[in-house]
């Protein structure tokens, strides 16, 4: 990238750039805000609090704006900010990320990502699972993960009927992974790390809240708009996830999603599809710029490799 910054494609006044980080904050303390405090009394949201344990990313990664990629600040950089270290790089009163920043291990990453979100787009959806996977993790009641915050609304012998009589289908390895052993081979799918290329389909629940993972790797490359629409998808995923378990959620207001019928089945599957229209959205936009992050580090997708993301 030359001294001109010539992948640059917008600028932003000084005044509008703080502006738009101001109310990313805001917004982003929403859900910061509530989660720090119920971490600091130690009542856990089994909802709201799960994207923050179950993926490795700070409050602080959430709360901190950055720019999409072609984007420059105009303007002074405070020594401290953090458009003041790589990837970001400033040129005259212009600052802007660079892709010659990214280390070798940081591409491979970009460019893993980017297949997997690809391959994930084109492959068929998923509509049967109904969600079936949190009862898969809790079957014989041996560990049951969210016991401390949320109790079951059904029997054990309810739950594991269930697990026995429905056909599961489980494409996502993070969730499979959970099963308890004995309902594992009843998956009609065996998902492993290696092979979650092959698997991940653009119905899957769990591959959908996973966009805002793969944004948080993928920052700040994508920006922070994107990065935070991942956010509160995932939330929302999380939520249909959870209403549709067997967990009883009527503390936080919310009425489960009773898969065990087949009028629950149904209002699950309508559920899944809307988000899984909103999360196809999310995932071309994620598509779009690292491909034209790549594409200024002239590199073609495939041509790097980092095994798992």
């Amino acid at each position: 990238m030359n001294d001109e910054l010539s992948i640059v494609v917008e600028t932003l006044p000084q005044s509008e750039w703080l502006s738009r980080s101001g109310a990313h904050r805001r917004r982003a303390e929403q859900w910061t805000g509530p989660a720090r405090r119920r971490r600091s009394s130690g009542v856990p949201h089994p909802i709201e609090d799960f994207l923050f344990t179950y993926y490795p990313f700070s409050f602080g990664k959430l709360e901190t704006w950055h720019p999409p990629f072609g984007t420059a600040l105009v303007g002074p950089i405070e020594e401290n900010s953090p458009f003041s270290r790589a990837p970001y790089k400033s040129a005259k009163t212009l600052t802007s990320a660079d892709p010659e920043k990214l280390s070798a291990k940081a591409t491979a990453r970009l460019v893993w990502i980017r297949e997997l979100l690809h391959q994930t787009q084109n492959r068929t959806p998923v509509f049967s699972c109904h969600g079936l996977h949190e009862w898969a993790m809790v079957y014989r009641g041996c560990e049951v993960r969210h016991k401390a915050s949320t109790p079951l609304r059904l029997s054990q012998q309810e739950i594991d009927r269930v697990v026995e009589n429905r056909s599961i289908v489980c494409t996502h390895f993070d969730a499979f992974r959970f099963f308890h052993p004995e309902a594992q081979p009843l998956n009609r799918v065996q998902p492993s790390l290696n092979s979650r290329p092959e698997f991940e389909q653009p119905g899957c629940v769990h591959a959908n809240m996973d966009l805002y993972k793969w944004a948080s790797k993928a920052m700040p490359w994508i920006g922070s708009d994107l990065h935070i629409e991942c956010f509160e998808l995932a939330i929302r995923l999380r939520e249909l996830d959870m209403r549709a378990s067997p967990y009883d959620l009527e503390c936080y207001d919310l009425k489960p999603i009773r898969i065990e019928t087949s009028d629950g089945r149904h209002e699950y599957e309508i559920v899944q599809r809307q988000l899984a229209a909103e999360a196809a959205q999310r995932r071309e936009k994620l598509i779009e710029i690292l491909d034209r992050v790549l594409s200024a580090k002239d590199l073609t997708p495939g041509s790097c490799h980092l095994p798992n993301g």
